[in-house]
């Protein structure tokens, strides 16, 4: 058993996965950006800010010293916001044993600099650093409430995902290894823009056609974007693409489809943003898929459309018609 894990980040995600973590008798430090939710998880065992209703595990425990977080930890799983992981682990990386395990379980494209999380763990942890990349369909609420859950954990070196996947096996908690960390992040970040566009057509009125059209031809962009960085094709059917794509197009706990749906019912970005507690990853990563589909030349009529409706105010519906009305072609690419 690793000394101690250290789960930075105390959102929602981060606080299911430390409470996991901490029920398999591991001992837990869960580091919170925020002060009064340190407080509240160590006071009352629970995190009332992004996971109402959980009781937590008593052992776990929480701070707002990312130094004494991450300072002698065996473990460190990586789960801020994607937009702020280099920040953060940049800053964490001085304290890091040199024999640390990374696990990244953040979802996300850097839209300014345009890296997946590996890229950016490779460029601010020491070299060498053991690193695996976690994803798959897991909304954090129902994992706390340990409904059965499959994921994937990804890395470059088979024992390292082998390592990290022991920590995670739970009876409720199925975390199956890849070699593709390409394909398993890819899947994991992209599949929020066709979350958006999801929550779009919903809140246009639209029904369960349109949904399931837009669930496969939204994984057929996926697919052509990750073939061309490098990912496996089979990686993005398996849990890290089809089962996450699928459970954050339908699912009422998905933050992206709700930024998209209340989108298509009339109201703005910004408004619907303003209300939320959580970040929806979607919107920043619909920005970077949208740059690197143009940098790439791969064809992404969804993503680009969803960026349209973002950040060039184009009313949804228009955006859907267009869709429908571009130029007939086969349905398989070579």
């Amino acid at each position: 058993m690793p000394e101690r894990i250290t789960v930075v980040g105390a959102g929602s995600w981060g606080t299911a996965l430390a409470d996991l973590l901490a029920r398999k008798e591991y001992d837990v430090v869960l580091w919170s950006y925020e002060p009064d939710v340190a407080d509240a998880i160590g006071a009352r065992h629970e995190n009332p800010r992004y996971l109402q209703g959980v009781r937590l595990a008593d052992s776990l425990q929480a701070t707002s010293s990312l130094a004494d977080a991450v300072r002698g930890a065996a473990v460190v799983v990586s789960v801020s916001p994607a937009q702020h992981v280099r920040a953060i682990m940049a800053d964490a990386a001085q304290y890091l044993r040199d024999d640390a395990l990374i696990v990244s379980a953040s979802k996300g494209i850097e839209q300014d600099r345009l890296c997946t999380m590996a890229q950016v763990l490779a460029q601010v942890l020491p070299r060498g650093t053991a690193t695996a990349y976690l994803s798959g369909p897991s909304f954090a609420l129902e994992v706390a409430q340990q409904m059965p859950t499959a994921v994937t954990i990804a890395s470059h070196d088979e024992d390292v995902a082998r390592r990290a996947q022991d920590l995670f096996q739970t009876p409720y908690f199925r975390p199956y290894t890849s070699q593709d960390v390409v394909g398993v992040e890819l899947g994991g970040a992209l599949k929020n823009v066709v979350a958006v566009a999801s929550g779009m057509v919903t809140g246009l009125g639209f029904g369960h056609n349109t949904t399931a059209a837009l669930i496969t031809r939204g994984l057929a962009e996926i697919t052509r974007l990750a073939i061309e960085l490098g990912a496996n094709p089979l990686t993005l059917s398996g849990l890290a693409g089809m089962g996450d794509l699928i459970l954050t197009c339908t699912g009422g706990l998905s933050r992206n489809r709700h930024v998209g749906m209340e989108i298509g019912k009339g109201r703005t970005l910004d408004e619907v943003l303003s209300e939320m507690t959580m970040v929806a990853e979607g919107v920043a990563t619909t920005r970077a898929t949208h740059a690197l589909a143009q940098r790439t030349r791969v064809e992404m009529p969804i993503a680009s459309a969803v960026y349209q409706v973002l950040f060039e105010n184009r009313p949804p519906a228009d955006a859907v018609e267009t869709l429908m009305l571009r130029d007939p072609k086969p349905e398989l690419w070579r």
